[in-house]
């Protein structure tokens, strides 16, 4: 097993990428740089704040949600807000209908299907202008 560095901004922002479902492609278009661009940024330790202000943006994350970010600290979140004592599941399953999200699922669900249509439209788009110079 390979361990990277704790502020390895990189991986940091690969694995954020990853947990939005984004592949790198999308991140690249939206970036208007290439796949082989974001693999060496995957891979760089640090970069320049203005490109990882760029990046968190198209990630919908901030600067310092990057630099912070930490998986540990997820799982950390996750076992301190969800207890299941029970020997079977009727408390999990109990406690999983239970839960309130602090905000708005129907309204994350449209922007995230809103950004889905537009990503899809800006390809459309793309691909008509490069059809257009040949």
């Amino acid at each position: 097993m390979t361990t990277t560095k704790p502020n390895h901004i990189g991986r940091k922002i690969a694995r954020i990428r990853e947990l939005r479902g984004m592949k790198q492609e999308a991140l690249a278009h939206e970036l208007g740089i290439s796949q082989q661009s974001v693999s060496h940024l995957e891979q760089s330790e640090s970069l320049e704040d203005s490109k990882l202000e760029e990046v968190a943006k198209v990630l919908g994350v901030t600067k310092e949600g990057i630099e912070n970010f930490s998986e540990e600290a997820i799982f950390n979140i996750i076992s301190n807000t969800y207890h299941n004592t029970s020997n079977d599941n009727s408390s999990l399953i109990a406690s999983s209908l239970n839960y309130q999200p602090t905000f708005n699922t129907v309204e994350k669900i449209v922007e995230l299907y809103e950004r889905l249509v537009q990503a899809e439209k800006d390809k459309v788009s793309y691909l008509e202008e490069l059809l257009k110079k040949n």
